[in-house]
């Protein structure tokens, strides 16, 4: 009896028509964006940073994760030992090393 709202009618459910399948598909989709967006640059930046840290020799300059910049004076299994000033050496570990930088500069700065 109420004049302002009308009454709902429902009507019988009706059945799912390829709802399974085009999960299916929906999730492949999903997981293929993800791969190539998340997962796969973040594997290709993890190769090159082992690259990185292997390739590291005694001499080279390089920059640590704290920003400090220092020459290689000698490398261990785990840690590097840089030099950041005429006296004073530090330990890092290999993992802490960011990039390496082009001979010379260290004396430009």
């Amino acid at each position: 009896m109420n004049f302002f709202i009308s009454d709902a009618m429902a009507e019988g459910a009706a059945a799912p028509q390829g709802g399974g399948l085009q999960m299916i598909i929906m999730m492949a989709i999903f997981f293929g964006i993800m791969y190539f967006m998340i997962i796969r640059p973040q594997q290709k930046r993890a190769k090159e940073h082992r690259e990185l840290i292997s390739s590291i020799g005694k001499g080279d300059e390089v920059v640590a994760a704290g920003g400090l910049v220092g020459k290689v004076v000698d490398l261990g299994d785990n840690l590097v030992e840089i030099t950041v000033s005429e006296n004073t050496t530090l330990k890092v570990q290999r993992q802490a090393i960011v990039s390496v930088l082009p001979k010379g500069t260290m004396k430009g700065l």
